[in-house]
């Protein structure tokens, strides 16, 4: 209760009414005039009342304590053990708070760092992003449910904010394990066949129980290695990078029971194969006018190595001519063939026939080893493919995919795309190929060929096969069953993609990984994971995709084009991800190699402790040795608290009011007023009648 004034005159008014009250009140007593101390007290009651006072009653609520309670949801929380933990002691807490009334408990579920690449669990961030809207007395205390691995604990010289105490109640066991396994050092790029070297290391968290640690090394999904590796030492691995593209190196140690999590026991590197020099051997038959096609294709790029022969003087043309006196190269067959096949990574016959035996029949059976091993052949044919001098009438007809007819089709067609040649990567939005006719030159004749083997994917006139590609062992081979696409390159009729589909089919041949038939890849692109399904067949359905925390979702891919589905979704965990569509499997890594959420995964008291001391808190696991959980009991207290308690949670409550009104009693309004002044100024009277 307050006392104040509601004068009915302003302040000056009765302030210079009450100083001419004083000075004849001064002169009256001063005279000793009659009746002076009365007449004082009456104009005094008379200014007391013109000034007004009043009482004043304020109407006051007592604040709630606000104790924010937050829950880590970070990924090192989700494993089922701590799971289930978090959510049993955040419903004893919840039960406990109930009790307090003026307790005003705010949950906050703290996911993760989210939105960052290197993902980490912020704690004191989301803390003071929660009560910046709460005057700092009114905050009786923090509670943090949580494993014990925050990377946000302020330093000694950093405030809080608020002074109250920190609580941590820490999910997990005492004593915990765990094994993860990480790659140190390695190359971003590797020349193919070349030895490349990457660096691992094996990490025991908490008791390592001693020994050595059996690591699986497996290169694009096959299984090439195994190692033994000492956990806390860098273990060196040697291999060659076996292919062109994305090549995936999958490292795995074997789980040990008793482990917090396998999440962290398989780390993946990709290296990129560079092919340094493509060998490339290009044997042309008699000179035409599509010769010099596949030669500038292959001069043009610079990291193609091209061995060119011509067979200009075929054996049957001996004219008695000395050798010494010729100007052309002998070809030489039994060193390109024999000696040195393995070294090309690609053979072209271009309109080739085994006219006057050029090549001995073994040769020709040495090329089919050679492909079955691995090689990769084209056979651009025209005419002579089906005279009786082709070479599909020797051993190499075992790897090619279609046999001749004998038959020559002479007339004009367009080249189009067959169902399967609208979804492979070679041929799949050729420019020019969505129209019909297709938006390219005609060509005017291709080899009659029996129904073949493989995959047609280019057909010409009455749909007979033009462009044909096949397995054949290890290796790979084509057929371009026609001699005109230098119409294309020529601009014939507007010209035609030639460049680009020579290009693919020579990169198919040498298996670049981009032009699978058959082929699941998966990206990161920050946080969201980049999908991409390619086949020649049906729709391949969804992909599953397999969490690093072990859980499975189900992932629609969608058709972008014939032949090509794809899939994103921005993922809310880091780490290796596993992804499957059919027989198909592939792993990436979404985040940092080196996140925090993934360097610790045992949980722990000394993060917080430095800081729950600080602040006189209490830091203590919910799980018993029993594996019962419990929380412990809260005490609100009144004031200021100078010292931490190792049994009970205290909460600081607040002083903190809210003002609802205020009563007011003018004192001399009312009769109790009017009874003052008359009884003042009836005194005066009275006095004067004497």
């Amino acid at each position: 209760m307050t006392f104040d004034f509601s004068p009915f005159l302003p302040w000056p008014v009765l302030a210079a009414l009450a100083a001419i009250g004083a000075v004849i009140a001064v002169f009256a007593i001063w005279r000793g005039i009659r009746g002076a101390w009365i007449r004082t007290l009456a104009a005094l009651a008379l200014l007391t009342a013109l000034a007004n006072p009043v009482l004043l009653q304020e109407d006051r609520d007592q604040l709630s304590t606000i104790v924010p309670v937050l829950v880590d949801r970070s990924q090192s929380q989700q494993t089922p053990d701590r799971v289930q933990m978090t959510d049993d002691a955040l419903a004893a807490l919840k039960g406990q708070l109930a009790r307090f009334p003026q307790i005003e408990p705010r949950f906050i579920d703290v996911e993760g760092d989210v939105n960052s690449d290197v993902p980490s669990t912020r704690l004191f961030d989301a803390l003071a992003a929660n009560v910046a809207d709460v005057p700092p007395s009114r905050i009786g205390g923090a509670i943090m449910l949580t494993d014990g691995e925050v990377h946000d604990v302020p330093a000694a010289n950093q405030a809080l904010g608020f002074d109250a105490p920190v609580h941590g109640l820490i999910t997990g066991k005492a004593n915990e394990f765990d094994r993860r396994i990480e790659v140190v050092k390695g190359p971003r790029f590797g020349i193919v066949s070349e030895e490349q070297q990457v660096v691992l290391r094996v990490f025991d968290d908490g008791p390592s129980p001693g020994g050595t640690a059996d690591v699986t090394v497996k290169l694009n999904g096959d299984e090439i290695a195994t190692l033994q590796a000492t956990p806390g030492r860098d273990t060196p691995f040697s291999f060659k990078v076996p292919g062109g593209g994305s090549n995936v190196l999958e490292f795995s140690v074997a789980a040990l029971p008793g482990e917090v999590t396998t999440a962290n026991n398989r780390a993946v590197h990709v290296i990129d194969g560079i092919r340094q020099n493509l060998r490339v051997l290009l044997v042309s038959g008699e000179p035409h006018a599509g010769e010099r096609a596949w030669r500038n294709l292959l001069k043009s790029d610079a990291s193609v190595d091209l061995v060119h022969f011509t067979i200009l003087r075929p054996p049957e043309k001996q004219d008695g001519t000395p050798i010494n006196e010729l100007s052309l190269i002998a070809f030489p067959t039994r060193e390109l063939f024999i000696d040195k096949i393995k070294d090309f990574d690609l053979i072209i016959f271009d309109r080739y026939q085994d006219r006057a035996n050029v090549l001995p029949m073994l040769y020709y059976d040495n090329i089919a080893q050679y492909v079955e091993n691995g090689g990769a052949l084209l056979i651009a044919a025209g005419p002579e493919h089906a005279s009786p001098e082709s070479i599909a009438m020797t051993p190499l007809a075992s790897v090619l995919p279609a046999e001749p007819t004998g038959q020559m089709i002479e007339k004009a067609f367009y080249p189009r795309l067959s169902e399967e040649g609208r979804k492979h990567p070679v041929t799949r939005g050729l420019d020019g190929s969505g129209e019909d006719p297709p938006h390219w030159g005609r060509w005017f004749r291709s080899v009659d060929v029996e129904r073949p083997q493989g995959e047609t994917i280019m057909v010409g006139a009455d749909n007979h096969p033009l462009l044909v590609l096949n397995r054949a062992g290890q290796g790979r081979v084509a057929m371009l069953l026609s001699d005109q696409g230098w119409l294309w390159a020529r601009g014939f009729e507007g010209g035609g993609p030639n460049v680009s589909l020579y290009r693919r089919i020579a990169h198919w041949l040498m298996k670049e990984p981009a032009l699978e038939e058959e082929a699941l890849t998966a990206r990161a692109s920050g946080r969201t994971l980049e999908v991409t399904r390619q086949t020649i067949g049906d729709n391949p359905g969804n992909a599953t995709v397999r969490y690093p925390s072990g859980k499975t979702e189900s992932l629609p891919l969608t058709e972008s084009e014939p032949g090509l589905y794809k899939a994103e979704k921005r993922m809310d965990e880091i780490g290796l991800f596993e992804i499957r569509n059919g027989k198909l499997s592939t792993l990436v890594h979404i985040g940092a190699v080196d996140a925090p959420e993934f360097k610790a995964m045992i949980s722990t008291t000394n993060v917080l402790k430095p800081i729950v001391e600080r602040s006189k808190g209490l830091v203590t696991r919910v799980a018993s040795e029993k594996g019962t959980i419990s929380v412990p009991p809260i005490l609100p207290v009144r004031g200021q608290i100078r010292v931490s308690d190792n049994d009970r949670m205290m909460i600081r409550m607040t002083s903190e009011t809210v003002l609802k009104g205020i009563n007011t009693l003018p004192l001399f309004a009312g009769f109790a007023g009017v009874g003052i002044l008359l009884l003042a100024f009836g005194a005066m009277w009275w006095r004067e009648g004497r």
